[in-house]
């Protein structure tokens, strides 16, 4: 097992990290910019380094800092949490070459996965059913000839990256060419690679996702699904597990696919495959996040499976300790993002200070952030500032405990998200499950 690990992340994943290792008796070490040298989880840590100015280009997303962090340190291993270098598949092989273990997938699967349109054949191979769609698109004139094989509306789709970035939905040929350059540009931008496919526009669909964790020993095991279909510009909102809309066929069917898929690829940690589910209960492959998601709490409460203390073990080479038949979902768990931001106001993203922040408690409620009182939040980062998680032996009373939860929550001093949260949680939409991903754009 490591006696050291840093966490190359910042904001409520490093605090979800610090005290993961700190149960199981593992110093860490804080990387941090100028701008988080306030943050929680640089007091959190045993050790913190500073690793540049507040851009995340020039700190967080910059390989040789936080590498150089990881050797003075003495890290025997990087956590990278999600978003930012989890999966960097350079990043991963420098860990490597700096006798680093890096706490995820191997830089060959991470590469292979991270590529969509290379993600999309192997999954074909691995008999996963898949969109109908493109392969990589080299230039406008081939994007044309292939947007009118599929038809419209389709989507335009980034084959690196993720978090909704480089994605364009198009529902006319006219609107086709300022979108595929538009989409091209924003994903050279964000991931340095401006390559693009394009896919087949399902809808009215859900998104579902599998959560998958692998050991280097030949174990995998499938801990359910998460329904994710409360989006806003293909970012999620609200997660919940189990979903709605997945009985035990269907959920027998989906876990089969995701084995077969994780051990066609070798995989090892923890990864999740996304879905979009049709209203026949046909299910198509998304893409294959090699990392550990935002909304995993969701699963750990369903399961009661630590998901970052098993992506330290199976980093360290130990043997998952359960198998398929120990992970049957128990009760239903709900979390909801709470996002520094104005909604009324087009969503305006929001900073400062926290001049006031309650935190609501009771049995099986959780709140994970880096929030404190009088924390001022920096305007370079991800809006998120919070997860708000509940479990109950039901939905309909996790739903009840969420919506109590939001009404105890306060944080003052900056605007968020929370009073939308109340108010999709009340909508007979979701309150049915039967809601789709175009659910917040029917609301208006």
């Amino acid at each position: 097992m490591f006696s050291k690990i840093l966490i190359a992340n910042r904001g409520e994943i490093a605090v979800r990290i610090i005290r993961a290792c700190k149960e199981m008796g593992i110093s860490t070490v804080a990387v941090f910019s100028e701008a988080d040298r306030e943050a929680l989880h640089v007091s959190l840590a045993d050790e913190s380094i500073c690793i540049g100015p507040a851009p995340a280009k020039d700190s967080y997303l910059s390989l040789s800092a936080v590498l150089s962090a990881a050797v003075v340190s003495g890290a025997g291993a990087i956590h990278p949490g999600y978003g930012l270098l989890s999966e960097n598949a350079r990043f991963a092989e420098l860990c490597a070459s700096c006798g680093i273990t890096f706490i995820g997938p191997s830089p060959e699967v991470l590469a292979r996965m991270g590529d969509k349109d290379e993600a999309r054949r192997t999954m074909q191979i691995a008999g996963v059913p898949v969109i109908p769609g493109s392969g990589v698109i080299n230039t406008l004139e081939e994007a044309l000839a292939e947007a009118g094989k599929i038809g419209y509306p389709l989507l335009i789709k980034a084959r690196a990256g993720g978090g909704g970035r480089g994605i364009r939905l198009v529902e006319a040929p006219e609107e086709f060419e300022r979108a595929f350059l538009n989409a091209s540009a924003e994903a050279k931008s964000a991931f340095g690679d401006g390559k693009m496919y394009l896919e087949k526009y399902l809808t009215p669909v859900k998104h579902v996702e599998m959560q998958l964790l692998c050991d280097s020993h030949g174990n995998a095991v499938c801990l359910g699904e998460r329904e994710c279909s409360i989006q806003r510009k293909n970012q999620k909102l609200i997660e919940e597990s189990p979903s709605p809309a997945v009985d035990g066929t269907l959920r027998a069917s989906l876990m089969e696919v995701c084995l077969k898929a994780v051990k066609a690829v070798n995989y090892v940690n923890a990864g999740t495959i996304e879905f979009l589910l049709d209203q026949s209960g046909n299910f198509y492959f998304m893409e294959m996040n090699t990392r550990l998601q935002v909304e995993h709490p969701v699963t750990e409460m369903v399961t009661g499976i630590d998901l970052v203390k098993w992506q330290i073990r199976v980093a360290a080479g130990l043997p998952l300790t359960f198998t398929q038949s120990d992970t049957a979902l128990r009760g239903h768990a709900i979390e909801c993002r709470i996002n520094a931001e104005n909604p009324s106001l087009g969503f305006r993203p929001s900073c400062g200070r926290v001049t006031l922040l309650h935190v609501p408690g009771g049995p099986w409620v959780r709140l994970d952030t880096a929030l404190y009182q009088d924390y001022f939040i920096p305007p370079f980062y991800d809006s998120m500032i919070a997860k708000l998680i509940v479990h109950a032996k039901t939905r309909e009373e996790a739903l009840r405990k969420m919506q109590a939860a939001l009404c105890e929550l306060v944080i003052e001093g900056v605007d968020h998200n929370g009073e939308l949260q109340m108010e999709i949680l009340s909508d007979e939409a979701f309150l049915s499950g039967g809601y789709t991903t175009d659910f917040l754009a029917k609301r208006g």
